[in-house]
């Protein structure tokens, strides 16, 4: 017994010494069950493929062991090895030549052997080997070398077992770390494809980088031209100069070539061996030069041929699944770069087209307001002057005419007007002078424009101004406009005896003016349609007058003032127009001689845009908002800022594009810009020349820190107080 415990001792030793070496562990258990077993013989067998493989023996001949590597063992019962398999319990053959059975005569000729003991290696009550001892003499084995072999066998399977895991592990840690590898080129790939808009640029990126992830000797990348049904190269990446241009100059149709047929089937194409194919005759051109393999990998964006990518070695030879695999990855970002750039570039030619169109129509809206005023002021003149009776008494129906005339007059000048300011709106050239008044007296004086109209129709009107509200600094006259026409929709669309309430509110750094009224109501379907132009919704007949730009006009001009429009309606119930103002006021401590900085915010989410303005509530700054990447820029040039808060994701124009615009222009470039974006690649951003560079969220502190850091507050401007 203390020879048993002493065996199961070695053996646990070798397995925790050895847990990833096989050979070790089970040379140990084998070499034991030969000696404790008093055997001249020991073999381990393990259960590959059908058959028991053998896998370590000690006291064999060379012939023998050759004999059972060249002759696996069976799962049947000719064999004792086969038996206890099958039975799953240990056994023995007393005599191999008294045994009818056994079916293995030949081994034991060339072994000798004549009494065999076998037992099954079960892990999970599955077998996965075999343990087994032989005599070359007659000679029964006792209880004892039975439960010894039985106790290998069982160590045995679970060093199988435990050397298994440990090989699965590092096998799949080492599939990790490479498919982690692969990731981690994939991101830096992305990263470069798309780190720029130029078309050429990009083209060249991809090229360059595809090359490298497939270890490759070099690459092409193609446009495909969808009228002329061919594929134009434009980028080329280590290949010789007549080479390029023999690639630029051949034909590379769709239907004719490997290029096409990878495109249409939709995924990569090899060619191992160009000397074996038939060549095309892009492929021609390829093989003159001494390129030798390829791989076409098409470049798709939701079935749209884009282009296709080609990489390509000096030598022949397959390509591996895995290196398809990654360059179709490879391929799927990079053509929605390439598509992002192309659209960059129709973007760019489309805006020269819309500028060219856009000076034409201010050119023909300022001919046509000359030409349009001249006649217009002579039927209001002198249709005032024939109301006026200077020459002599009207009958009732002449009287009814000529309002009818001076009053479609008025309305025709008032169209005029709007869609003159609304141009200037729309080509950026509507200038806003800023100045500091009190909002009581505007809204006061607004209201008293309509107070007689109102009291017609027995409406109530009424201003209220909530506390903390004095002086405003905007536009007067814009701003005007704004309240205007909102009260008098709110008058025109409030029935007999109805009220209309002007309310200004303070809501942290904001002030919000909103004129309700208690009339029809706007039906949900038109509450975004109305501030459309030439539209009215449902809230009234067609027939009601107005010009259909009001609505329109105001809503721009509130956002040229860095506010917001909104609409809150119940049909049946009235609607409430409101904005907000960014308001800069008179309110200084004595003596404290503070500075107001000026901030363009340009970010296009509202969630985001209402955080930072609250964050700012306690900083002297007038912020201008934008909420896209042009609005922004025209912002930046018209108010010249002491910063600006830029986000990356914006419609249009992205914020890459508005900060290397702003580093561009002598009038700008010395304005500081802080990037806050979800986006994180603080290096680019440096290197486009932004001052600072916050990643979402952002806190009140770092954002306060950032705006002095770059001077646009004072040290001590937003701290709480």
């Amino acid at each position: 017994m203390s020879d048993q415990f002493a065996a199961a001792n070695e053996v646990l030793s070798a397995v925790g010494r050895s847990a990833g070496d096989p050979d070790q562990v089970l040379s140990t258990i084998v070499e034991s069950a030969r000696r404790l077993c008093r055997s001249q013989a020991a073999q381990l067998y393990l259960l590959e493929g059908g058959y028991y493989q053998l896998s370590k023996a000690v006291g064999l001949s060379e012939q023998a062991t050759r004999y059972l590597i060249d002759h696996p063992t069976p799962v049947d019962r000719g064999t004792l090895i086969g038996r206890v398999g099958l039975d799953r319990a240990t056994q023995q053959i007393p005599d191999v030549l008294a045994d009818p059975a056994y079916g293995r005569q030949e081994l034991q000729r060339v072994a000798g052997f004549r009494t065999t003991m076998g037992a099954p290696m079960l892990v999970d009550d599955e077998v996965v080997g075999a343990l087994a001892v032989w005599r070359n003499e007659v000679s029964p084995f006792d209880e004892r070398e039975q439960s010894l072999v039985t106790a290998f066998a069982g160590q045995a399977a679970m060093a199988v077992n435990s050397v298994k895991l440990v090989q699965q592990l590092e096998a799949r840690g080492a599939e990790l770390a490479h498919k982690v590898g692969e990731l981690e080129a994939l991101r830096e790939v992305g990263e470069a494809v798309n780190s720029s808009l130029d078309v050429t640029k990009v083209l060249s990126t991809i090229a360059k980088h595809a090359v490298r992830i497939s270890a490759t000797d070099g690459g092409s990348i193609m446009e495909y031209d969808q009228n002329e049904r061919c594929f134009l190269v434009r980028s080329v990446y280590q290949t010789a100069p007549r080479v390029i241009e023999r690639l630029r100059t051949t034909r590379i149709h769709l239907d004719e070539t490997l290029v096409g047929r990878a495109a249409k089937l939709g995924r990569p194409l090899a060619v191992a061996d160009l000397g074996a194919a038939e060549l095309d005759p892009h492929l021609a051109v390829l093989y003159e030069a001494g390129w030798r393999s390829l791989v076409a990998v098409p470049l798709l964006r939701e079935g749209q041929i884009l282009g296709s990518l080609v990489v390509r070695r000096k030598r022949p030879g397959e390509f591996s699944a895995e290196t398809l695999t990654l360059l179709e990855m490879f391929a799927d970002q990079s053509t929605l770069a390439l598509l992002n750039a192309q659209l960059f570039r129709e973007l760019k030619q489309r805006s020269a087209e819309l500028e060219v169109a856009s000076r034409h129509k201010s050119e023909f809206l300022a001919s046509m307001s000359h030409e349009l005023r001249t006649p217009l002021n002579a039927v209001l003149g002198f249709s005032e002057v024939l109301l006026e009776r200077m020459f002599g008494d009207l009958n009732e129906r002449q009287e009814e005419y000529l309002r009818d005339i001076h009053g479609s007059g008025k309305h025709l000048l008032e169209l005029l007007n709007e869609i003159l300011d609304l141009s200037k709106v729309e080509a950026g050239r509507m200038e806003l002078e800023y100045s500091t008044f009190p909002l009581r007296r505007l809204l006061d004086n607004t209201a008293s424009m309509l107070r007689e109209r109102a009291t017609v129709h027995g409406i109530e009107m009424r201003v209220e101004i909530g506390p903390g509200i004095d002086e405003v600094y905007a536009d007067e006259l814009r701003l005007k406009q704004v309240v205007l026409n909102l009260m008098t929709n709110a008058v025109k669309f409030t029935g007999d005896g109805g009220s209309v309430v002007v309310r200004a509110t303070r809501s942290g750094a904001e002030v919000h003016i909103a004129v309700t009224d208690n009339g029809r109501g706007v039906p949900p379907e038109d509450r975004e349609r109305i501030f459309e132009s030439f539209q009215q919704g449902g809230r009234g007949p067609s027939q009601e007058e107005g010009t259909g730009l009001g609505l329109t006009l105001s809503r721009r001009i509130v956002e040229l003032l860095g506010g917001r429009m909104w609409l809150e309606s119940e049909v049946g119930a009235g609607s409430t127009f409101g904005f907000s103002l960014r308001s800069r006021e008179n309110e200084h401590s004595p003596g404290a001689a503070r500075t107001v900085g000026d901030v363009v915010v340009i970010e296009d989410d509202r969630p985001s845009l209402d955080l930072i303005s609250a964050y700012l509530s306690g900083a002297a700054l007038e912020v201008t908002v934008a909420g896209d990447g042009q609005s922004g820029l025209d912002a930046v040039r018209r108010v010249r800022p002491a910063a600006v808060l830029l986000d990356i994701r914006l419609p249009g124009i992205d914020g890459w594009a508005v900060l290397q615009a702003l580093k561009a222009e002598r009038a700008t470039r010395d304005i500081p810009v802080i990037i806050v974006s979800i986006v994180d690649e603080r290096s680019r951003g440096a290197a486009l020349g932004a001052a600072a560079y916050l990643v979402k969220p952002v806190s009140r502190d770092a954002l306060l820190h950032a705006l002095r850091a770059v001077g646009a507050i004072a040290d001590d401007e937003g701290e709480d107080r």
